[in-house]
C-alpha cells in the first residue's frame, strides 16, 4: 500500500522535511541515507523552487516485507521549454532501483566504482492537462510494476529497451499500451558513495510503435518520436490522449522504418517466450535420447555448465552485434500485464533451475531429422522479424523458454559458435535446439 504526501515519505532528516534538505541534512547526518541524498541532489538542482515535491511512498518498505520495491517517488512540475516545443508536465522520479542506503538491506554493496544497487532509477514525464493542479498518482505504480519486475527477475533495463505492457498505461481507453526507455534528458548520472546512478526515462507507445521497435530498434523509434511534438517532442513526453501513431500523423515514417528494417535489420536477438520443440527423429517411447531426458523421475535440466555454455556463445560466437540479449516478451505478469525482459545481472538465457542433475559431459550434441516448434501467438508473430531483421543479416535470433530450460536458436550462414550446419540443419545439445536456416531459405 501506498500514500500520497508532500515530501513526508523521506526521513525526517531527508528532503521532506520541513526545513529543507541542507538545514535537516547537517541536523541529522546520520539519518539520511546517503545513496537517496545523491539522488535527491540531482532533483534539487533541477528543482531548486521545489524542495518538497509530493511524493508517493511505500507504507511498509520493501525490506522490512513490503510489496513494493521502491521506497519513493518524487512528483514534480516541469514548465517545459516553449522554445523547444515542450509543453508543461509531470516529472517523476523514483528511489529505491539503486542503493539508498549501502547497509545491504536491499542491495549488496560491491563498491563505489560499479554501478549502485541495479544501477539506475526510472523517471516518467507525463503531459499536464489544463487545470490540473496536482499529478495524477497512476505513474507510481507504474513504477513500481517494472520496479517488482526488476527485482523479481533480476533483469535489469538498458536505453532503447520495450516494455510490452498490453494495456493502457493509466487503466483507461488510450492507445498509450506499451513503453520504451531511453536516458532522461535533463537528469545527469551521478555518483553516490555506493556507485552510479542514471536515470532511464519511460516513454509511452502506441501499438505499431512497439512493433516497429521490435522490428527495426528501440533508438531509432525514439529518434522518430523526438522528431514529432505531438508524439513526445525532444523530451518525450507522454501524452496519455494522444490518439495516432507517428506513423499516422506522418506517413513518411515508415518509410524511414521500412528502410533501416532493410538496411540495418533489427538489433532484438532474443526474446524470452512460450516455446517448446519436439525431436520426430526417434519414436517418443524411445526416451534414451528424446529432448526430456530423465533419470529415475527426476527431468533433464541444464547444469550450470550447459547455462554457461549457452551464455558465452551468445555473448561471444552467435552475438553479431555488442548489443546482449535482450527479450521482449515475458509470460511473467505484474498486475496481469506482460513485461518485456532486458538483460538481467545473471543473464537473460540462464536458468532457474540449473541443477546440475545430469553432468555436463554426459550430454552430447545431436543431429535431428525433423522437429515440431511450438510458440504461442506472441512468440510466432516475431517469425517474420527473425527472418527479415536477423537471419538475413547472417544474424541470430534465439527464443528462451519462460517455463523451464528450452532454447530454440535460429541461425543462419557466417554465424560462428553454431552447432547446427548446413549439412545437419537440425541440433540439440540437451534441451537447447539450433535451427540452421541457409540461404534464406527454411530447411
Amino acid at each position: 500500500m501506498e500514500s500520497v504526501r508532500p515530501g513526508g515519505g523521506l526521513p525526517a532528516s531527508g528532503p521532506g522535511s520541513g526545513s529543507g534538505s541542507g538545514a535537516a541534512s547537517g541536523s541529522f547526518p546520520s539519518l539520511f541515507p546517503p545513496g537517496l541524498h545523491g539522488i535527491y541532489g540531482e532533483c534539487r538542482r533541477l528543482y531548486p523552487d521545489q524542495p518538497n515535491p509530493l511524493q508517493v511512498t511505500a507504507i511498509l518498505k520493501y525490506w522490512l516485507g513490503g510489496p513494493d520495491p521502491l521506497d519513493y517517488v518524487s512528483m514534480y512540475r516541469n514548465l517545459g521549454n516553449p522554445a523547444l516545443n515542450v509543453p508543461e508536465h509531470w516529472h517523476y522520479v523514483s528511489f529505491g532501483l539503486s542503493d539508498l542506503y549501502g547497509d545491504n538491506r536491499v542491495h549488496e554493496f560491491t563498491g563505489t566504482n560499479g554501478p549502485s544497487g541495479f544501477g539506475f532509477e526510472l523517471t516518467f514525464r507525463l503531459k499536464r492537462e489544463t487545470g490540473e493542479s496536482a499529478p495524477p498518482t497512476w505513474p507510481a505504480e507504474l513504477m513500481q510494476g517494472l520496479a517488482r519486475y526488476v527485482f523479481q527477475s533480476e533483469n535489469t533495463f538498458c536505453s532503447g529497451d520495450h516494455v510490452s505492457w498490453h494495456s493502457p498505461l493509466d487503466n483507461s481507453e488510450s492507445r498509450i499500451q506499451h513503453m520504451l526507455l531511453t536516458e532522461d534528458p535533463q537528469m545527469q548520472p551521478v555518483q553516490t558513495p555506493f556507485g552510479v546512478v542514471t536515470f532511464l526515462q519511460i516513454v509511452g507507445v502506441c501499438t505499431e510503435e512497439l512493433h516497429a521497435a521490435q522490428q527495426w530498434n528501440g533508438q531509432g523509434i525514439l529518434e522518430l518520436l523526438r522528431t514529432v511534438p505531438l508524439a513526445g517532442g525532444p523530451w518525450l513526453i507522454t501524452d496519455m490522449r494522444r490518439g495516432e501513431t507517428i506513423f499516422e500523423i506522418d506517413p513518411h515514417l515508415q518509410e524511414r522504418v521500412d528502410k533501416g528494417i532493410e538496411t540495418d535489420g533489427s538489433n532484438l536477438s532474443g526474446v524470452s517466450a512460450k516455446c517448446a520443440w519436439d525431436d520426430l527423429s526417434r519414436p517418443p517411447e524411445d526416451d534414451e535420447d528424446s529432448r526430456s531426458i530423465c533419470i529415475g523421475t527426476q527431468p533433464r535440466r541444464l547444469s550450470g555448465k550447459d547455462t554457461e555454455q549457452i551464455r558465452e556463445t551468445l555473448r561471444r560466437g552467435l552475438e553479431i552485434n555488442s548489443k546482449p540479449v535482450l527479450p521482449p516478451i515475458n509470460a511473467q505478469r505484474q498486475n496481469g500485464l506482460n513485461l518485456d525482459r532486458a538483460p538481467s545481472r545473471k543473464d537473460s538465457l540462464e536458468s532457474e533451475s540449473s541443477a546440475a542433475i545430469i553432468p555436463h559431459e554426459l550430454i552430447r550434441t545431436r543431429q535431428l531429422e525433423s522437429v515440431h516448434l511450438k510458440f504461442n501467438q506472441e512468440s510466432g508473430a516475431l517469425i517474420p522479424l527473425c527472418l527479415r531483421g536477423r537471419l538475413l543479416h547472417g544474424r541470430h535470433f534465439t527464443y528462451k523458454s519462460i517455463t523451464g530450460d528450452t532454447a530454440i536458436t535460429f541461425v543462419s550462414t557466417g554465424v560462428e559458435g553454431a552447432f547446427a550446419t548446413e549439412e545437419h540443419p537440425y541440433a540439440a545439445h540437451g534441451p537447447w535446439l539450433q535451427k540452421g536456416i541457409w540461404g534464406g531459405r527454411v530447411e
